[in-house]
């Protein structure tokens, strides 16, 4: 199998302890901020003006336990590495994010979805215990139940402001060598709708089991639902990191197969259709770009470097062309409501292809109703979609920057959906309060950092600090 991994002697609880070291020397009233090589924030930042979190030591998977399905991992584990880890067990998180650089601490209290997440969750819902440096720079360790419910139940979401994992152990679930695909057409969102709300409940389509599902929408009247089975047995697989492309393969396959581990990263080699901005889809240019670097977190560093310089605008405004909004959200709407919110997106604001993700809050394996998150309260027992649109649209004459994102946050509240804090947030503090559960934050807040040393939710994710 592709994926290996070389040990390396771990200890833990010395690089915990650089970690509160750094922490402790953050001067009081200066923002504390982590000090990692990657990002997949499209929300811009203040400068720091103090040396960032040494999260350096806690990089690593701590243990795999094949026989439990489980995993002791470390905060700033990268999904990629995760991933080398437990695929040689035949074994994966229960939900694996898109990107290779995503953390797992990061996941967890910034939210992550991907095609397990229809009958997974989101990647919190695996989480059976974690280790959190909290404001007052204690570790506590948070169960579901116990003394630290509390901060259990309110780190998804939190983004940092309520402390940050340093270990977390999850659940994993089997997997197998290859992944059959079958790409279904739709030309009525209707249809598309009523497939997932049946894939959910059943967990199987036209009489073949369903291990994964997703999908894009190219336009209204195209959309593709991706099915996939998990087996050992298969077809010789496609290779999508060379110069075929997976999302145009949609187009033309109604069968694909691909290996465990190129599944898992199949939109990463691409940032699904993003690296086109780049001009890493033209046939020359592909040609010529390493392999190596067709990944997400190369494009993104392109993407902040635009942001710093600002070359791509200027180029535009030669050209005579109008400046340009920047519009990457992730939103999760109704089922019931997802057709109609396409519609108008592909009206109102035109952009495409837009990913489509069901998701579905994890049902209890026992007794009783499933867990709340607060500061992300989807409803259990209810299916939504997630919807991920990326890029950017011209400014009309007249509008301002941010008025676009605006009228997508005052129509995802009003078909009852949600949208991840990643990127920009435009909410009054009432409004975002209200959606994101403040009052359950304040007080978690108040408990775990009573000083307030770290930056608060609203001003992470909507003020920028």
């Amino acid at each position: 199998m592709r994926a290996e991994r070389v040990d390396h002697p771990i200890d833990h609880d010395e690089a915990v302890d650089t970690l509160r070291r750094s922490y402790a020397a953050v001067p009081t009233g200066e923002p504390v901020r982590l000090a990692k090589r990657t990002s997949n924030l499209f929300r811009p930042r203040s400068a720091p003006r103090t040396p960032g979190l040494d999260v350096s030591g806690l990089n690593r998977v701590l243990a795999v336990d094949a026989n439990a399905r489980t995993a002791d991992v470390q905060g700033m584990c990268t999904y990629e590495d995760l991933v080398d880890a437990t695929l040689p067990h035949g074994l994966m998180p229960l939900v694996v994010p898109q990107l290779r650089t995503i953390t797992l601490g990061g996941a967890v209290t910034g939210l992550g979805i991907e095609s397990t997440s229809f009958r997974n969750g989101l990647p919190h819902e695996s989480v059976r215990e974690m280790d959190i440096l909290t404001g007052s720079g204690e570790i506590v360790t948070a169960r579901p139940e116990g003394e630290h419910a509390d901060l259990f139940t309110a780190f998804p979401n939190s983004l940092g402001s309520l402390g940050y994992a340093t270990r977390l152990r999850i659940e994993l679930q089997p997997i197998g060598r290859y992944v059959a695909l079958r790409n279904i057409r739709f030309t009525q969102l209707e249809a598309l709708t009523d497939a997932i709300a049946e894939v959910t409940a059943t967990r199987s389509w036209a009489g073949e089991q369903v291990d994964v599902m997703d999908g894009v929408m190219f336009s209204p009247g195209e959309a593709y639902l991706i099915l996939g089975t998990f087996t050992d047995a298969a077809d010789p697989p496609s290779d999508y990191t060379g110069q075929e492309i997976y999302y145009r393969s949609l187009r033309r396959r109604t069968r694909d197969v691909l290996t465990a581990y190129d599944y898992l990263w199949r939109w990463d080699t691409d940032w699904f259709w993003c690296s086109s901005a780049f001009g890493a889809q033209h046939p020359v240019v592909r040609r010529l770009w390493p392999a190596r670097y067709r990944r997400s977190d190369v494009y993104h560093r392109l993407v902040r470097l635009e942001h710093r310089h600002q070359v791509a605008a200027r180029i535009d405004r030669l050209r005579g062309q109008p400046a340009r909004e920047r519009v990457v959200q992730d939103v999760e709407i109704p089922l019931d409501r997802t057709a109609d919110f396409l519609r108008w997106f592909a009206g109102s604001v035109g952009m495409t292809p837009v990913w489509l993700c069901p998701l579905r809050l994890r049902e209890p394996e026992g007794p009783g109703s499933a867990r709340s998150w607060p500061l992300y309260p989807l409803h259990a027992g209810q299916d939504y979609v997630n919807i991920g649109f990326w890029g950017s649209v011209p400014i009309a004459p007249g509008a301002a920057d941010g008025d676009v994102n605006r009228t997508i946050e005052r129509r995802v509240s009003e078909s009852g959906g949600h949208k991840s804090l990643y990127s920009d947030a435009y909410y009054d503090r009432d409004a975002f309060d209200r959606l994101y559960g403040g009052e359950t934050w304040r007080a978690v807040k108040d408990r775990y950092d009573p000083d307030h040393r770290l930056t608060g939710l609203y001003e992470k994710a909507v003020a920028r600090a």
